[in-house]
């Protein structure tokens, strides 16, 4: 099967109205990107019935990524948080599925952001309770949950694929997978091939981002190109392969600070993303990936 190609939402734009929704639909099908990552941080700001219309309009496929806010955070010990947390993952889910997606990626085990303490016993459990939760919801509609493990100054609930791992197999769903991301796994792995191999050998390699360690072009960073391209061709992974990059150009209301977005990477997105798109394709080729 061939990769699926995708590009985040943020590269366009850093909001969903409907001009900025067909702007960066546009752009992500002219640049010549199977898949838009979007960004429904806000559930209840996205017209998911426009999505899937301007989607089926260029041709593309979506999935759709978050990471919850301080008064949703599901690893919480506060009762009230964990249930407004729930209720936003449920709306997301929602928005993908009627997006016409099937992949619900990104941080949905806890806040985005730096925690100032380690996760407790009961906020781990509170995280995982609501994963099984939404993956059987999930599954009803055909979708995967792909939990991406950030660096340390993004969670404190997983932060490396083995920590993922272990994670996915207290939830206990089928359909709980890894999602791999260069940037985070540039500052929290020791192996990017032992990484890739073990969530393969596990049977959850589910998703993947390719970001430079600075999140700015690819190839103009630290990121070991050849070896994680190798690994994905070892381990003959055929899902999606998103290119995720942030500048101050293009800002989200809450994530571009969440993030810390505070330097201007690049301005030309169109040549970034098509400039991403060929060095992605022709990394995976180098390493014997069809």
């Amino acid at each position: 099967m061939p990769i699926t190609h995708g590009v985040h939402a943020l590269v366009w734009t850093g909001g969903w109205s409907p001009d900025e929704a067909r702007h960066a639909i546009a752009s992500t099908a002219e640049a010549g990107y199977d898949l838009i990552e979007i960004a429904p941080i806000d559930p209840t700001g996205f017209d998911a019935g426009m999505t899937a219309r301007l989607l089926e309009e260029h041709g593309l496929q979506v999935s759709a990524s978050l990471g919850l806010s301080e008064d949703t955070d599901v690893s919480s010990e506060d009762p009230d948080i964990v249930a407004r947390g729930r209720e936003r993952l449920a709306t997301a889910l929602s928005v993908l599925r009627d997006s016409g997606g099937s992949v619900l990626c990104g941080v949905l085990y806890s806040r985005l952001g730096k925690y100032s303490g380690p996760a407790t016993e009961r906020g781990r459990a509170n995280s995982q309770e609501a994963i099984a939760w939404l993956a059987d919801r999930a599954a009803a509609s055909g979708i995967t949950l792909a939990l991406e493990f950030c660096n340390r100054y993004e969670t404190n609930v997983i932060n490396t694929t083995q920590e993922t791992l272990d994670f996915i197999a207290a939830v206990d769903r089928p359909n709980v997978m890894a999602h791999l991301d260069t940037y985070h796994m540039n500052i929290e792995e020791h192996s990017f091939t032992e990484a890739v191999r073990a969530a393969a050998a596990a049977g959850r390699l589910g998703y993947v981002h390719v970001g430079e360690s600075h999140r700015g072009a690819l190839g103009t960073g630290t990121i070991p190109w050849a070896e994680f391209f190798g690994a994905l061709t070892e381990v003959g992974y055929d899902g999606i392969v998103t290119f995720e990059s942030f500048s101050s150009e293009v800002v989200h209301r809450t994530l571009s600070n969440d993030l810390a977005i505070w330097r201007n990477l690049w301005t030309d997105n169109r040549t970034l993303a098509r400039e991403a798109l060929d060095f992605t394709k022709r990394g995976l080729a180098a390493a014997g990936r069809p």
